[in-house]
């Protein structure tokens, strides 16, 4: 069995709230491990992700500690990067031995053609965005803000991602939503799905002879989706 699940965005609550809502999260992962065989993660599972040499967030210790369980059980685990998440360095590589994905990506399980993507940089209005995604993940900015304190940096990651869920919640999309036509036009390539989180509105929508996945959120109301090898399915997931 395949899973795919975005957009936790552990660390936006304060933190007792979180801690909760990371259970649940948690609870998931370990309800899924005993048929899972490769988990795709597509972005924004951190609020914020900054790390430093020596330094990462430390309230995401027990997320952390599962992913590195389940790659212990055989599971193989991708990582597509968020909007939020954007400040991976090294540390899932040294300590997981996972390459994190800086762009959408494809695959072929067992016959079906994926098109994966976290969905960012989709809908029609999102020029702005695109400017200050090329700010956040040029190696040179990362590099100086690298050289705030870590109790600072991290800070400040916190308090600007928080601002911008804030924005993205009230964002109006417009009437065409670009996500769906991006989707339509990959299926008109020959993908069997297209799957993308970002939009936080969980869907399956089908399309001619594919079909599109939206992940959804799990700040409210959390769900994923898996494929059996035959069938993809969106789910709503309770603990």
């Amino acid at each position: 069995m395949i899973y795919f699940v975005s957009d936790i965005h552990l660390g936006f609550f304060e933190r007792e709230k979180d801690r909760l809502r990371e259970n649940i999260f948690i609870d998931f992962l370990n309800s899924i491990e005993k048929d899972c065989t490769q988990l795709f993660l597509l972005g924004d599972i951190f609020d914020y992700w900054f790390e430093y040499k020596t330094v990462i967030p430390m309230y995401f210790y027990r997320t952390l500690s599962k992913i590195s369980e389940l790659i212990e059980r055989g599971i193989k685990v991708e990582y597509i990067m968020g909007n939020h998440d954007f400040g991976h360095t090294k540390f899932f590589k040294n300590e997981f031995n996972i390459d994190i994905i800086r762009t959408d990506t494809t695959y072929t399980i067992n016959g079906k053609k994926f098109y994966l993507s976290h969905g960012d940089g989709k809908s029609y209005n999102d020029h702005a965005y695109m400017v200050l995604k090329k700010i956040l993940r040029n190696r040179i900015c990362n590099k100086l803000y690298s050289k705030l304190h870590p109790d600072c940096g991290i800070s400040l990651a916190l308090h600007t991602s928080r601002k911008s869920r804030k924005a993205t919640s009230i964002k109006d999309y417009g009437q065409q939503d670009g996500m769906l036509d991006f989707a339509k036009s990959k299926i008109a390539e020959g993908y069997d799905y297209v799957i993308m989180g970002h939009r936080h509105k969980a869907e399956q929508i089908t399309i001619g002879n594919g079909q599109y996945v939206n992940l959804g959120e799990w700040l409210e109301n959390p769900s994923y989706a898996k494929f059996d090898g035959n069938n993809l399915e969106l789910i709503f997931y309770k603990a």
